[in-house]
Formats: C-alpha cells, sequence, structure tokens
C-alpha cells in the first residue's frame, strides 16, 4: 500500500508537554492541539504518538521525582495517562475534535494477526475523522519476557513503526531541540543546524548528542534511529522544536523548518 500524502504522524515528547517541575504545560498542550485540529481543517489526517505518561503520573500522586522502579514505574504510567487523555479529549473537544487511545507493545507488531487488527483499528479511526492518541503501553510493557523481539524500546521508534502501518507521508518529531546538529549546541556556540538530511550516516550517529532535558527518554540517537526507519519505507522525517507546534503549517506548506530527513 503506498503512503497517503495528506496523513501526518506528529511525535510529541515529554519535554514538549510537560514543564520543569513535571507537570502538564497545559498552555504548551492547547497549543499542540490547536495546531493539529488546523491541520486537519486542511484536509490531513493526523496520528499523534504522546509521550509524558510518567512524568505526568508522578507528578499527580506528588513523587519528589520521576521514578526509576519499574513497578513505581508502571504506576505512574497508569495514573499518567488517564490524565493525559482527560485533557487531550477536553482540548481536541474545544476545536471539536474527537479522539481515540490506543495503547501499544513489541507483541502488536511482532504478531501478525494483532498487526493487522491494528492498521485496521487506525483505518477506521482516521475514517471517522477521529484522532488516534497513541503512546507505548507503559503500565504492562516493561513485564515483557527479555527474550523477546524488541521492534521498540521508546516513542521515537514507536512513531516511526505507526507512520508506517498508517502509511504516512510524513512524521514530524517535536522534541526540546531545533533539530540535528553538526555538534552539541548545548557545548559548542558554534554548532550549526543541519536543515536537510539526504542520508543517515555512521558520521551524523556519532554527532547526535543525548536529550536536552531531564524528563524524556530519547536523545537525539533514537530520533535518528527513528528517521532511518521511516525514510527508508518512503516516509519524509522531520525534527524540529515542539515549543512552538504551529510551525506545523510551515512544514505543510514546505517551509524550511529543522532538520528534514528525506525519504529514501
Amino acid at each position: 500500500m503506498s503512503v497517503s500524502k495528506k496523513r501526518i504522524v506528529v511525535k510529541v515528547g515529554t519535554s514538549t508537554i510537560t514543564n520543569e517541575n513535571g507537570n502538564v504545560d497545559i498552555r504548551a498542550l492547547d497549543h499542540l492541539c490547536r495546531a493539529i485540529a488546523g491541520a486537519e481543517n486542511l484536509g490531513y489526517d493526523l496520528v499523534l504518538v504522546s509521550s509524558g505518561a510518567i512524568a505526568v503520573g508522578a507528578g499527580k500522586m506528588r513523587l519528589p521525582q520521576k521514578p526509576s522502579e519499574i513497578r513505581m514505574k508502571q504506576a505512574a504510567a497508569a495514573v499518567g495517562q488517564t490524565e493525559l487523555m482527560h485533557l487531550y479529549d477536553k482540548l481536541f473537544g474545544e476545536y471539536n475534535r474527537m479522539v481515540g487511545q490506543i495503547l501499544l507493545d513489541n507483541a502488536d507488531f511482532s504478531n501478525s494477526q494483532r498487526s493487522e487488527n491494528l492498521k485496521n483499528t487506525f483505518e477506521a479511526l482516521l475514517e471517522n475523522h477521529v484522532i488516534p492518541i497513541v503512546n507505548e503501553n507503559d503500565s504492562v510493557s516493561h513485564t515483557e519476557i527479555e527474550s523477546e523481539k524488541k521492534l521498540f524500546s521508546d516513542n521515537d521508534m514507536l512513531s516511526a513503526l505507526v507512520a508506517i502501518f498508517c502509511n504516512a507521508s510524513k512524521l514530524i518529531i517535536f522534541s526540546d531541540i531545533d533539530g540535528l546538529y553538526d555538534g552539541n549546541p548545548s557545548v559548542d556556540a558554534d554548532a550549526k543546524l543541519i536543515s536537510r538530511v539526504e542520508k543517515i550516516t555512521d558520521e551524523l550517529k556519532s554527532v547526535a548528542s543525548g536529550s536536552g532535558s531531564n524528563r524524556g527518554t530519547g536523545g537525539m540517537i533514537t530520533k535518528l534511529e527513528a528517521a532511518e526507519l521511516a525514510t527508508s519505507h518512503g516516509i519524509d522525517v522531520l525534527i524540529t522544536n515542539g515549543k512552538n507546534p504551529e510551525k506545523l503549517y510551515d512544514i505543510i506548506e514546505k517551509k524550511k523548518v529543522g532538520t528534514l530527513f528525506v525519504a529514501q
């Protein structure tokens, strides 16, 4: 099945939708929902892959810091998922948009029957103008058998798999950085943004630095790996700063934003 030119997957990281205290940044979340609703009004299908459940849950549970123990991560994820979906449902509702939640683990992709059901679910939601909101099923995924082949271990790679399953033409990763630089911009004032990448090389991977925030789980290297997978399936990938989600319009209009990884 060929990609749909009007289908876009947007991945948003924890640092984009939470503040430094780990609480939900309501204004940032509202701007994100408004931009996605606006893109839908232009005739695009949108799928949102949203991180943040563990951080939001930890904040709501008043934990002193993001938990490191697996059972506490799972508990925080369970609390955070309900809070996030409540907010997404309310905010998207303000723009006359419906949402549906999809929680995934590796078996949903590796099992042929489950993967076929997953594709059908995405298609049914999008056909009915429902925005699927996707996240890893953190409440149970950490208990998967160690020897099981894992297709993804973070939401960057998950977003690439979702883009492939949805036959999207674009994957937009909203991060805490403007894109891929030729150095680490946090320590190198001369580091320059790379606006276009035709091929992901080992050299590019070597300059990828860690996440600029202590609230997320993935750094730039996980985004490069996701971009490598998605572009190999004919999907353009764009990494840009999520603090201004209205850039979604610029991306649709093919203006220069962030770092574009060109579909192969």
